[in-house]
């Protein structure tokens, strides 16, 4: 067995969690773009396109407000913005080498959930680990998506309220383990946590839309922990310095 095929079958059953947690979610979404109007073959092509579901809720606002494309496009920009910052992030773990269409294809799957569980892992890192990620995770999405549009209103709205609970119990699968391996970590993730919660809170800051509050936090977070705790190359790799 190759070394390509290993990597796609690792990928593809550390993926069942995130594949899992995103039919639940995503089963919402189609529910409610069959409510704006959509049917489920456009509710499924815009879960297969997009994969986020902020930008996706969000656009299903619009649609319903009857916005215009440029509006459309502005606000996908904002709120999706972030996954710049983690493709930046995640390019520095895959080889120098890499070929440029696996690097275009990586970051069609590149997600919250995918770009965690990518980033926490040991060593060099595989696009087809990152293709079995995303092998569970597109089906799940646009599978819920479909199953949701076709459903419509059927489901009482206590079940569709816990639905939305399971990707956050999802990602704090995510990040809890190796956050308990390392306290700088750690540390940084409840930084994370009390920050979102002062934007969140602060009159002057609340108003910031939900993209632009990541992109900030990232930046400021990130950029602090990387210089006050930078990691040795030989400690990325999984080598002892």
């Amino acid at each position: 067995m190759t070394e390509s095929i290993k990597q796609l079958q690792k990928g593809l059953h550390d993926g069942i969690p995130i594949g899992l947690g995103y039919l639940a979610v995503s089963f919402t979404f189609g529910i409610m773009a069959a409510g704006a109007g959509l049917t489920a073959p456009e509710a499924v092509l815009m879960s297969f396109t997009n994969l986020t579901s902020a930008g996706q809720f969000a656009g299903l606002g619009i649609i319903q407000a009857g916005g215009s494309l440029l509006e459309m496009a502005a606000a996908q920009l904002i709120i999706n913005l972030r996954y710049c910052l983690m493709s930046c992030a995640l390019s520095q773990k895959f080889s120098p080498d890499m070929p440029f269409l696996h690097r275009f294809f990586v970051s069609y799957g590149v997600t919250d959930e995918i770009f965690g569980v990518s980033v926490c892992r040991q060593g060099e890192l595989s696009p087809f680990y990152n293709y079995g990620l995303m092998g569970t995770a597109v089906p799940g999405w646009t599978l819920g998506t479909l199953l949701g549009a076709l459903s419509g209103g059927l489901l009482p709205a206590r079940l569709l309220s816990a639905l939305n609970v399971a990707l956050y119990g999802m990602f704090l699968a995510v990040v809890i383990p190796p956050a308990r391996e390392n306290r700088i970590l750690a540390g940084v993730i409840l930084i994370s946590m009390a920050l979102s919660a002062l934007f969140s809170w602060l009159p002057a800051l609340n108003g910031l839309s939900s993209g632009t509050v990541i992109i900030v936090l990232t930046i400021l977070i990130a950029g602090g922990a990387a210089w006050l705790c930078p990691v040795k190359e030989d400690e990325e790799d999984g080598r002892n310095p």
